[in-house]
């Protein structure tokens, strides 16, 4: 069971996600308001939170911002709920420092595979430290360097290159990509996954170029 914050102010929205999430085995607690939502924060760290980006006091991409910028929260899960659509505002959803995102309306079965793929953390990680020539990814820190010089990237940014870097050289299907990252039984659109990268190779700078896009396939670092 994961303890989970969603912060909305549409009421039935909500009620809406926190049945969904209770049914789903979790223990929920909304807020209608960011103000509420920092003020519990700073009393209980959830599991993982689900952040509406029209709020009445504060713009979710704010909060989304304000929480990677503290280390206590750092590696917190956040999902983006969002009724805008456009590329440009879901890029910077991810930009931000969201995990994923939800386009309004959504089905309950949506809401609990993204939530349930997004907990789903990791084991003990076997392998301590990834390299690409200067590009290093340390387990241990869960940290990212090229040449020494920090990159900061979301969770499943993060999880996303180390699954390229492991397999340098070989072509991940989008469905192994999906498989991996995101969860056997997450039914989304493959456009998550190009969000994901578009923004991945933004951040790695010249590495960027270095992940491939194969036609009707899927990609690979080289």
């Amino acid at each position: 069971m994961a303890l989970i914050y969603i912060i909305e102010d549409d009421e039935s929205i909500r009620e809406i996600e926190e049945f969904a999430l209770m049914n789903a085995g979790h223990k929920t607690v909304g807020f209608e308001c960011a103000k509420d939502f920092y003020k519990k924060l700073d009393e209980v760290i959830p599991d993982l939170c689900l952040v509406d980006i029209l709020l009445p006091d504060e713009n979710g991409n704010e909060i989304v911002r304000k929480i990677r910028k503290n280390p206590d929260l750092r590696k917190l899960p956040v999902i983006m709920v969002t009724a805008k659509t456009t590329d440009l505002d879901l890029v910077k959803s991810i930009e931000d420092g969201a995990d994923d995102y939800i386009k309004k309306p959504f089905s309950v079965m949506e809401l609990i595979s993204r939530v349930k793929a997004l907990l789903r953390r990791t084991q003990t990680e076997v392998i301590k430290e990834l390299s690409l020539d200067d590009l290093v990814i340390n387990n241990d820190k869960h940290e990212v360097t090229i040449a020494g010089n920090p990159v900061e990237l979301t969770y499943k940014e993060y999880e996303l290159l180390s699954l390229f870097v492991i397999n340098k050289g070989i072509v991940l299907s989008r469905d192994t990509i999906m498989d991996q990252v995101w969860g056997t039984d997450y039914e989304g659109e493959s456009r998550t996954i190009d969000m994901h990268v578009k923004t991945l190779r933004q951040k790695l700078g010249a590495y960027g170029n270095r992940i491939r896009t194969v036609r009707s396939v899927g990609y690979v670092i080289e």
